[in-house]
């Protein structure tokens, strides 16, 4: 499997002259770097203007790897070439490097690159990526992987202060400047003899010892001194220096210092990678940064298994419009007066702090008198109410707070509470809650257990995940108020006064919900079916040999189809056909042949098989293939009246055209859609062409559509593409 890695962006606040000087005190070796143990010069060429110049060296690192495995390679020292890029012109030093020792069997390449800041001309930008590719290694493929990730990481831990130490060497020589190259100079300017003189040659074409498993480190270079200073308390110059301090799109380290936290290199690399592939198939959608950071943190960093289900809950965010929940959700007065929850200032660590006094809740009457899709709307609208505290408050605080404490209190609890209904509502809560808002409890106290609970939490603990369960805590009687208590985590002025504090708490008392608001299981289940049908969106299954089909009846010429579909499950193929005849009334296929007899799949075809193509309809667009995950908008400017038909049809991976072999990736993804089933989620809407620029306008003026969008990204492409296809009769666009 190849490890890759990607560096968010590092700033220094210096200029890229003085940058580059600092740098070439790093050559031919450097004390700092003791496995780098030399470096020779291979080829070097210079421009005729002396703009640009391009050196090679070859680089001896000294693998920090168990003498056995030392012995069996046959190796003291590892060797890498390195090709530096210095544009003096355009002020940017590109290096890529890869390793000659055993390139047969490992392959590292890593590319750096050392820029002018966008926005500020005095700052200098450094970014990178790698890759590992272990082939083969005598047998040792899994250790080698595992030594070489290791020094990798701690390398870049190690680079970040190589060049701030440079930095801080010529500013005790009295070098704080190093003019910039002038195309009426040959060479670059020299400061004070007593600054640079010892490698004036040089200067000329500043560059970096290779990057390879076990030596990363020199230009894995960190921001300057200066840049660290912004990670206290929040002030407006260091927010914007913060904000500004990145190119469109790309992550800041002081940024993710400042707003997500300490992260390490690897798990910096895997939020910027896992980032750029939502960027990419959710284009203007994409969750903000500390969502992503969650789903992460829910996997271990484990990158394909966070992508996984964070797609699964993003999908199930916009099928039941989750976003808009804290906007629509007016709780019922039923809740208001018998949920014995609510939002209470913070604990010490600055976390929002919500009590529920879970014994004073009457669980039975409520489920009665609301039914269980009510109050399970009703917990998530509290989910979303933390997550919007989590951001208040790490703009409050000026560090990152991600996470809520919980305080329970159970005094009251009994056997009512473990009525069967209750606790299949309880579950039913925690299923969702553990699936879409992962990492989000930082600490759960449970106050006044009474000897009933063990028989609750043997029902519940295992639907909770393993890394939840350790942040319970749990104190029975009045444990909670001795040492060790709720008084360490949270302070002694906001201590709820039923739990013997000076704090007035407003969290409803509860107490029994009268009879006379229960319904009956008829209005109930009608009721759950409203509350989760509010949803624009359709879902549909696709199976080889049956794609979904959708008519749209087009009256008028230059209407516009616009679409917005999520492939939830397997990969498809989306075309759009026209047809001057109606198609046959929709048959929906039985899928007998499939095996499937599920009442709630929802496949519709529409075109008669006895049509042909190119006669009887015609495609006007051409095929699009979509990946399982991937978000698509588009819009389609009709050019004739009639009938067009949307589908959406199982993708049937191509052979390799080079070999006979199948290729790995085809391999994976067949097991993967071994069921020959699909799933996608659509919305489909018709409007003439000058509603549509309009309510392009409006979204336009809208900005941000949803509560988890990331302030990095823009909204849509959706507009600005359809009103550049206005010069043609019939266009479309489609973004992912």
């Amino acid at each position: 499997m190849v490890q890759k890695y990607q560096s968010p962006v590092r700033v220094y606040k210096h200029p890229f002259e003085l940058v580059m000087a600092a740098y070439e005190r790093r050559f031919p070796t450097c004390h700092l770097i003791p496995m780098f143990v030399n470096s020779d010069v291979v080829n070097e060429e210079t421009s005729e203007d002396g703009s640009t110049n391009r050196i090679e060296r070859r680089c001896a690192l000294d693998v920090d790897a168990p003498r056995l495995l030392k012995r069996i390679a046959g190796v003291d020292y590892v060797y890498f070439i390195q090709k530096n890029t210095l544009n003096r012109k355009e002020r940017t030093l590109h290096i890529e490097s890869h390793n000659e020792t055993f390139s047969n069997r490992v392959v590292v390449h890593e590319t750096c690159c050392y820029s002018v800041h966008p926005e500020n001309e005095g700052w200098t930008c450094f970014e990178q990526t790698a890759s590992l590719d272990i082939k083969s290694f005598f047998g040792f493929e899994s250790t080698v992987e595992k030594i070489a990730m290791k020094q990798y990481a701690s390398s870049i831990n190690k680079g970040k202060e190589i060049i701030e130490f440079y930095l801080r060497e010529l500013e005790s020589e009295g070098v704080t400047h190093v003019p910039r190259w002038t195309c009426s100079s040959v060479s670059p300017a020299l400061p004070a003899p007593n600054s640079l003189s010892a490698s004036p040659p040089e200067l000329q074409h500043p560059s970096a010892p290779a990057v390879s498993a076990s030596q990363p480190a020199d230009t894995k270079d960190g921001p300057a001194q200066e840049a660290k200073q912004d990670t206290g308390a929040p002030q407006a110059d260091s927010l914007v220096e913060i904000l500004a301090g990145t190119p469109e799109d790309k992550l800041d380290a002081d940024y993710i210092k400042r707003y997500l936290g300490d992260l390490t290199p690897l798990q910096e690399s895997c939020l910027i990678r896992l980032r750029k592939w939502l960027q990419e198939t959710h284009k203007g959608k994409i969750p903000k940064d500390e969502h992503i950071l969650r789903f992460l943190r829910a996997r271990d960093f484990n990158m394909d298994k966070a992508r996984e289900i964070l797609c699964q809950s993003l999908t199930w965010r916009k099928q039941h419009q989750v976003d808009y929940l804290l906007e629509t959700w007016s709780p019922p007065q039923v809740l208001q007066d018998y949920y014995t929850g609510g939002w209470h200032h913070h604990d010490r660590d600055g976390r929002p702090l919500y009590i529920l006094r879970l014994g004073h809740m009457d669980t039975k009457g409520l489920v009665r008198a609301l039914g269980e899709e009510s109050l399970l709307r009703h917990v998530l609208s509290i989910n979303e109410e933390g997550l919007r505290r989590c951001e208040e408050n790490t703009k409050v605080f000026g560090r990152p707070i991600s996470c809520w404490t919980c305080l329970v209190d159970l005094e009251g609890l009994n056997m009512r509470h473990l009525w069967r209904p209750g606790v299949k509502a309880l579950l039913r809560i925690i299923e969702v809650v553990e699936a879409n808002y992962p990492e989000t409890l930082g600490r759960l106290l449970i106050l006044r257990a009474p000897r009933v609970f063990p028989v609750l939490w043997t029902l519940v603990s295992p639907f909770i995940d393993e890394n939840t369960r350790k942040k319970f805590l749990i104190y029975a009687g009045n444990d909670y108020q001795g040492p060790g208590g709720l008084v360490d985590y949270i302070d002694k002025e906001i201590i709820p006064d039923f739990l013997g504090g000076e704090c007035m708490c407003e969290v409803p008392e509860g107490g029994l919900v009268p009879k006379s608001m229960y319904r009956t299981p008829e209005e109930l289940e009608n009721e759950d079916v409203r509350l989760w049908t509010e949803t624009i969106y359709q879902s549909a299954s696709i199976f080889k040999g049956a794609p979904h089909e959708l008519v749209i009846e087009i009256i008028d010429a230059a209407s516009v189809i616009t679409w917005d579909f999520d492939v939830c499950k397997g990969d498809i193929v989306f075309n759009i056909y026209h047809s001057k005849r109606a198609p046959q009334q929709p048959r929906k296929d039985p899928l007998g042949a499939h095996g499937i007899t599920s009442p709630g799949v929802n496949n519709v075809q529409l075109i008669d098989k006895s049509w042909t193509l190119g006669q009887d309809y015609s495609m006007v667009e051409s095929p699009l293939t979509c990946k399982e995950g991937e978000s698509v908008q588009g819009s389609h400017i009709t050019r004739w009246p009639g009938f067009y038909i949307l589908q959406w049809k199982f993708h049937n991976m191509p052979a390799c055209s080079a070999t006979n072999l199948p290729r790995v990736d085809d391999v994976l993804a067949t097991l993967q859609v071994s069921s020959h089933k699909c799933k996608v989620m659509f919305y489909t809407e018709v409007l003439g062409s000058e509603d549509f620029r309009t309510a392009c306008c409006d979204v336009q003026s809208l900005g941000s559509m949803t509560s988890l969008e990331s302030s990095h990204s823009g909204f849509s492409q959706l507009s600005a593409a359809t009103t550049s296809s206005n010069h043609s009769q019939s266009s479309s666009m489609i973004s992912r």
